[in-house]
């Protein structure tokens, strides 16, 4: 792949699929291609899919639609699927959309340059779909969407197996990378000037239990707390079933690890809890967020929720509303269940009807939206530590930055502020943001 030939890329899904597609980017362009503005003037355009609920799945399928009117104006266009999706439905998907010319899965992103050369050579649909498995793939190029946030692997694929879950059988097993390539990666982003790096895993709290003599996920955090440069640490996902008060120790005593613990709880009923096959109790779920609270008062809890999962009553639904209550999440992401073609849960009899899972999802939310008001203005007229990320979105003439705590803050100060951590007395809070003013 030669000459100035243009890609375009579209994300779908959580922050893995937004990393994995800085990795494609970084592939492509050591191949040959640059970033192209817009669709029109792009020889390939890959869209990198996600399929933890049927909704990602009909974006995708809807930008395909939008996509095909610029491949009959442009025969040569080259259209590529990668991610869960691609991996979930492979060919199937190029009968649904016959515009599509390459269908790459997880496991196989790093052939990408191999496959875009074999689509343009042979000019026939590649599929690319093998079994996600074996040792991670290292030093591959990264294309980084962001300046003064990158994000760091640590792991790859998923044992859990929740019943509602289709990732494990798309991502494959849990697969750790060596610390030694971990901190390689973190240490060199510092020296390139990057203030944050976040850590994903589908569960970050396993990591390392896979590799001979590894270190854990805790051991890993002081190694990376120790790299020179670096501001600020996070991490994501956590798992309830396996994270511990070590966990919040090291949190506590480290110094660039932020104060948010991101721990998915997705329902408060026990019987609901058994049947998603989470691996822990309401009761032990409270007991963690104690421990939290007492060790860090000042830390932000937040958390994912399913509604409507198959079988909830109105009574598990209630013990769902108790537990945000009780626990006081700073935020939520909050969704309806979503049945997924292969998991155990999209077989079960007692599936919820789709108008009451509407219902309890629009009373979940009022309940957090008060919550995450309430915790934001307990902030008002204190000063919070700011990493300053770029203009805000809302008000391109304002900057906009994160607290430690992954609150969003947005206050009027020059550009050369972008990438510098500085401190905000908040003036105003709103549901999900923040204002305040320079001290």
């Amino acid at each position: 792949m030669t000459g100035a030939k243009k890609y375009l890329t579209f994300t779908y899904g959580c922050q893995m699929n937004e990393h994995d597609t800085e990795v494609m980017a970084g592939l492509l362009e050591e191949a040959g291609y640059r970033p192209a503005l817009g669709p029109e003037e792009a020889d390939l355009i890959l869209i990198n899919t996600c399929s933890v609920r049927e909704k990602a799945e009909n974006k995708v399928f809807g930008q395909l639609g939008q996509l095909s009117a610029w491949k009959r104006r442009r025969p040569g266009l080259i259209i590529g699927v990668a991610g869960c999706m691609a991996q979930r439905l492979g060919e199937t998907l190029r009968r649904k959309a016959p515009q599509v010319d390459f269908v790459v899965g997880p496991g196989d992103l790093h052939r990408l340059p191999e496959l875009v050369r074999r689509v343009e050579e042979e000019r026939q649909f590649v599929l690319a779909t093998g079994w996600p498995g074996g040792e991670p793939v290292e030093n591959l190029p990264v294309r980084r969407a962001d300046r003064i946030r990158a994000y760091v692997n640590i792991s790859f694929g998923c044992n859990n197996f929740c019943s509602f879950c289709i990732v494990p059988y798309l991502r494959g097993p849990e697969r750790s990378r060596r610390a030694e390539h971990i901190l390689a990666e973190v240490e060199a982003l510092a020296r390139e000037g990057y203030r944050e790096v976040m850590l994903l895993g589908q569960n970050v709290n396993t990591y390392g239990r896979d590799l001979p003599g590894g270190v854990s996920f805790g051991g890993l955090l002081q190694q990376v707390d120790a790299v020179e440069g670096l501001a600020r640490i996070r991490y994501t996902t956590s798992h309830p079933r396996d994270f511990g008060p070590e966990l919040v120790e090291v949190v506590a005593s480290a110094r660039k690890v932020c104060e948010h613990f991101h721990l998915p709880a997705q329902a408060g009923s026990d019987r609901v809890l058994e049947r998603m096959r989470r691996g822990y109790t309401r009761e032990h779920y409270l007991r963690l967020t104690e421990i939290i609270r007492r060790r860090l008062p000042h830390a932000s809890i937040t958390t994912d929720l399913i509604v409507g999962f198959p079988g909830e009553t109105e009574e598990d639904f209630e013990a769902t509303l108790d537990l945000v209550e009780r626990v006081r999440f700073d935020a939520a992401f909050t969704f309806m269940y979503s049945p997924r073609p292969g998991t155990a849960a999209a077989a079960f009899p007692d599936q919820v009807p789709p108008e009451v899972r509407r219902e309890r999802l629009v009373r979940l939310n009022r309940l957090q939206n008060r919550l995450t008001r309430e915790s934001n203005e307990r902030l008002a007229g204190e000063t919070v530590e700011v990493l300053v990320e770029g203009p805000s979105k809302t008000n391109p003439e304002r900057l906009s930055g994160r607290t430690r705590t992954n609150k969003i803050v947005v206050f009027s100060g020059p550009p050369e502020l972008i990438g510098q951590l500085v401190n905000v007395r908040i003036t105003e809070a709103q549901t999900f943001n923040l204002f305040g003013e320079l001290v």
